[in-house]
C-alpha cells in the first residue's frame, strides 16, 4: 500500500474550503448569510473537537503542553505562520503570528467572510477535544484584521494543585 506524505494545515484548509465554498453559497442563497454562517461555525466546531479527539488517542500517554506544541509543526508547515514565540514551558504557550497565509488565501479564494470560521474558530474547539485542561485564550487575529493574532494557550491548574 502507498504511503502519503503528510499535508500540512494549511493545504487541508485549501482543500476544504474549496469543497466549504459552494456549500455555503447555497446555505445563503436558501436561509441567509447569518444562518449559513451559523450553519458553517456548528459544523466546524464539531470537526474540531474531533480531530482534537483524534490527535489525542495517538498520543502514547495523556496529552500535555508538550505534546500540543510538538503538533505546532503541522499548522506552520509550508511556511503558513511567521509566530514569535513568548512563553513555552509545562503550563503555557504563548505566542505572536504576525504573518498568516491562511487569512490571504481564505481572502484569495473570496472567502474573507467565513475565513475565521474556517480556521480561527477551530483552533479553541480543537483544544477542547485535545486537551480539556488546555484552554486558549486569544484577544486578536490577523484573520479579523488584527495586526496580529495572539494565541495564549494555559493548563489549568487541577483542584488538588497548590499553584
Amino acid at each position: 500500500m502507498p504511503t502519503f506524505p503528510e499535508i500540512g494545515i494549511l493545504h487541508q484548509r485549501k482543500i476544504e474550503a474549496e469543497i466549504i465554498k459552494p456549500i455555503y453559497d447555497i446555505l445563503v442563497h436558501n436561509y441567509g448569510k447569518q444562518e449559513a454562517k451559523a450553519i458553517i461555525a456548528e459544523a466546524i466546531a464539531t470537526a474540531a473537537v474531533n480531530a482534537g479527539k483524534s490527535f489525542a488517542a495517538k498520543e502514547a500517554k495523556a496529552t500535555s503542553m508538550e505534546s500540543f506544541v510538538a503538533l505546532q509543526h503541522l499548522w506552520e508547515q509550508d511556511d503558513a505562520l511567521d509566530i514569535t514565540i513568548l512563553k513555552n514551558d509545562a503550563d503555557h504557550y504563548h505566542y505572536n503570528v504576525h504573518q498568516c497565509r491562511y487569512a490571504q488565501m481564505y481572502q484569495e479564494m473570496g472567502l474573507e467572510d467565513i475565513g475565521f470560521l474556517l480556521s480561527c474558530h477551530r483552533d479553541s474547539k480543537f483544544i477542547e477535544g485535545y486537551a480539556p485542561h488546555i484552554t486558549l485564550e486569544r484577544q486578536h487575529t490577523v484573520m479579523m484584521g488584527d495586526g496580529l493574532c495572539d494565541f495564549r494557550y494555559q493548563r489549568q491548574a487541577k483542584q488538588n494543585d497548590q499553584s
